[in-house]
């Protein structure tokens, strides 16, 4: 095969999903949005008597709208929304199946979470413990809302959209994983230089699962599944 002939492959294979103009935006609004949350949190850890379901509330309408920009780039991009997320569930199997999928994701990712965070000298549910629910069924209710609401819109942004704009700038599916991944670590830059590093990690984990299964759904589920997690140990850990 001639270099031009590998070089229409690769194209193919590494298509954008919008254009370079809206990705620039989104990566935009994701600065905007790390820059919020580090003012947001610093506030929420210096309060006596923070308010932590504002706090995830206004997250959670924030991430739907970084959602909306996405899904309105691919579709004016003319390029279905299902190149992002995958292709539908079909059967009950197709469902279990992912759900398995996540579950064995999750117990994988879990260990080596735990492995790289001990070597990085990390706290077992991060440096920001004050953002986690203390307690209360409000605070925790409107956790597991956001945590499911991060796994949606966070894996549709980094790992469907993101991942693939960076493999087609990149024509290279190593590049485009580690380049989300990184993009993912440094939206949470409020969380300290150390968590970047980890989230990173956590970021590039998800980004092979999607890129092996073609579909950002068992993802979805590990990622909510792990956020819910962790709030419920931290209000259980305060009682």
């Amino acid at each position: 095969m001639d270099t031009s002939a590998l070089a229409q492959s690769a194209s193919g294979r590494y298509s954008r999903v919008a254009s370079p103009i809206h990705t620039i935006l989104v990566l935009a609004a994701l600065g905007g949005w790390a820059i919020w949350h580090k003012s947001f949190a610093d506030q929420l850890s210096a309060a006596a008597t923070p308010n932590r379901v504002r706090f995830y509330i206004v997250t959670i309408f924030y991430e739907w709208l970084l959602f909306v920009l996405v899904v309105a780039g691919v579709h004016h991009s003319s390029a279905s929304v299902l190149v992002v997320l995958g292709d539908h569930w079909h059967s009950v199997r197709q469902v279990l199946r992912d759900i398995g999928i996540a579950a064995g994701f999750w117990i994988v990712a879990w260990v080596l979470l735990w492995l790289f965070g001990w070597l990085l000298r990390i706290a077992p549910l991060g440096r920001n413990v004050s953002m986690l629910p203390h307690g209360g069924i409000e605070e925790l209710t409107s956790w597991i809302a956001l945590s499911v609401t991060a796994g949606i819109c966070e894996e549709t942004i980094f790992r469907g959209y993101l991942q693939r704009q960076f493999m087609a700038l990149t024509k290279s599916a190593p590049a485009g994983i580690l380049l989300s991944a990184a993009t993912f670590g440094t939206a949470h830059a409020y969380q300290g230089l150390k968590m970047v590093i980890l989230i990173s990690l956590y970021g590039t984990m998800f980004g092979i699962l999607a890129y092996w299964r073609g579909s950002v759904r068992p993802g979805m589920i590990a990622h909510a599944w792990q956020d819910s997690l962790n709030g419920v140990l931290a209000s259980v850990m305060r009682h």
